[in-house]
């Protein structure tokens, strides 16, 4: 699990509850970002290794798949 994640969802709990300060709406901010750049990259690693086969079992992955895995 991403780490980051329990303290996205404290803030965004207090944020809804009582409002947040300029340094907790700076790092809610900072977290969110890198919590997106990970499921980004997460999902990156994962398409790079699929495979695309059309119904005659010939391997059509396009040419940017492949260059990406290289």
């Amino acid at each position: 699990m991403i780490t980051s994640l329990t303290r996205i969802n404290e803030l965004a709990k207090k944020e809804r509850e009582v409002g947040l300060t300029q340094g907790e709406w700076v790092e809610q901010i900072a977290l969110r970002e890198d919590y997106l750049r990970e499921i980004r990259g997460q999902v990156r690693n994962s398409l790079s290794g699929v495979t695309i086969l059309d119904p005659d079992g010939n391997d059509v992955t396009p040419e940017k798949l492949r260059a990406a895995r290289k």
